[in-house]
């Protein structure tokens, strides 16, 4: 038996009678993948990334359309996938993660594989996406959001700009 503030009862009793949920199931969904908000679909996507990564899943971040709630019909879901600096990321690797691919309900997901970056290293434009408007959706301790929240301080600095070509956004760093 676990006793909790009366008030967050209340406010998980409403999300699930919302979702048409059992509070257990509910719960249970909430406790399997931290971060996926109650949402079996995203829940469903970060159980089958740490079955993938295993011990070496440092973090999921789900970035890009979705984070900023601006998906098309066609629209994937992006994900970045932060793993030990000690897993190798190569192209095989990539192989063996798109086989079986994963999907978010209806909608394919498109891996990104990064280790987390160096404080002093140059920042990629992935992470610096992910740093302004991804979504922490599993994260082992706390060195993921830490890590978004130096770049963003890089960022807030004038040391990267943000541009975009036909639509692509790319980041430099500021001369």
């Amino acid at each position: 038996m676990l006793r909790i503030d009366p008030g967050l009862h209340e406010l998980l009793r409403s999300e699930a009678a919302a979702q048409g949920l059992s509070l257990n199931e509910h719960c249970a969904r909430i406790l399997a993948a931290p971060g996926a908000g109650g949402d079996a679909a995203a829940a469903a996507v970060i159980r089958a990334v740490r079955q993938r990564a295993g011990a070496a899943l440092v973090g999921v971040v789900a970035y890009g359309s979705w984070s900023r709630g601006e998906l098309a019909d066609t629209s994937d879901i992006d994900l970045l996938v932060v793993l030990e600096s000690s897993v190798p990321i190569t192209r095989s690797l990539y192989h063996a993660w798109d086989d079986p691919p994963l999907h978010w309900g209806l909608r394919g997901v498109d891996i990104h594989l990064v280790h987390l970056p160096e404080p002093a290293a140059e920042i990629s434009s992935t992470w610096a996406e992910a740093s302004t408007e991804g979504v922490v959706l599993f994260e082992r301790g706390l060195d993921v959001s830490r890590r978004l929240i130096h770049i963003r301080q890089r960022i807030a600095a004038g040391e990267l700009e943000r541009h975009s070509v036909q639509g692509q956004p790319y980041w430099v760093r500021r001369a």
